[in-house]
């Protein structure tokens, strides 16, 4: 099969799905969660192909910018759909489909960049396993809090239609995004962990800033959940703090990887 089938695939089952949805939304009706989820196991099932064609060489994992972004995205539409049954998180696919069409686009499409190649390192794929589920953990995070600050917003303006009068209550939202947040923090504890274990030199010169503002994530999400717990922090004081520890985050991963696959090419 050609690697461009698959992609091009992927990218139509996910602005098929999210056109549904959105037609569903604006008529001010709820979706067939059944139908969500077989056009979203689908979509996943080209973005996997399409992925492995990407990813995989015979030396060994190739990683650049553009595939980890399809790799997390499609990590996280993965976890949200598995999440589906149990948990009212349809209305995040809204804006998760678009971004699986989209990075999966540009991982076919975009230049490639000068990733180095991964070799079979167990300990070294464990690490990068975990730093993808923590990032896509706090990507889902980042889009419940808008979502929260959304619906927010429209409540205390006193104008509760449109997107919002399919969403859950106020604190179940805000259930969910703790929830979420706990858990992205948790898979960073142990992908810091297992960066510190083997990887030779966390503060090596192409890793000091992502190392860094690693770091002063972890801490700006554990002082968040700390605050949550003691202080009953919430709403906009959760959503901006949100906010910050993501951009630290993606300043760690994607930032530093920009940089060095772009600009100084090593």
């Amino acid at each position: 099969m050609h690697p461009l089938l698959p992609s091009l695939a992927a990218a139509c089952l996910y602005a098929g799905a999210t056109g549904y949805q959105g037609y569903h939304l604006a008529q001010r009706t709820a979706p067939d969660k059944r139908l969500l989820l077989v056009l979203g196991a689908l979509a996943l099932i080209a973005h996997g192909f399409s992925l492995f064609h990407q990813l995989m060489v015979p030396s060994g994992l190739h990683l650049d910018f553009f595939s980890a972004a399809s790799l997390i995205a499609g990590a996280v539409i993965l976890l949200i759909l598995m999440a589906l049954r149990r948990m009212p998180v349809e209305n995040l696919l809204l804006l998760l489909f678009p971004l699986g069409s989209l990075t999966v686009l540009a991982a076919e499409f975009a230049p490639t960049g000068t990733a180095p190649v991964i070799t079979d390192q167990f300990g070294i794929l464990a690490h990068i396993l975990l730093s993808i589920l923590a990032y896509g953990m706090f990507t889902i995070a980042i889009f419940q809090a808008l979502l929260l600050h959304l619906q927010d917003h429209h409540l205390k303006h006193k104008h509760p239609a449109g997107l919002i009068r399919n969403f859950p209550p106020l604190q179940t939202m805000e259930s969910l995004l703790f929830g979420f947040l706990w858990a992205g923090w948790i898979l960073l504890c142990a992908s810091l962990l297992t960066g510190w274990i083997f990887l030779d030199d966390l503060f090596a010169q192409h890793l000091v800033h992502k190392t860094f503002f690693s770091m002063v994530a972890w801490a700006v999400f554990g002082l968040l959940l700390w605050g949550r717990h003691q202080l009953g922090w919430r709403g906009h004081t959760a959503i901006r703090w949100t906010l910050a520890g993501f951009c630290l985050l993606m300043l760690a991963y994607f930032g530093s990887k920009l940089v060095r696959e772009f600009i100084l090419h090593i």
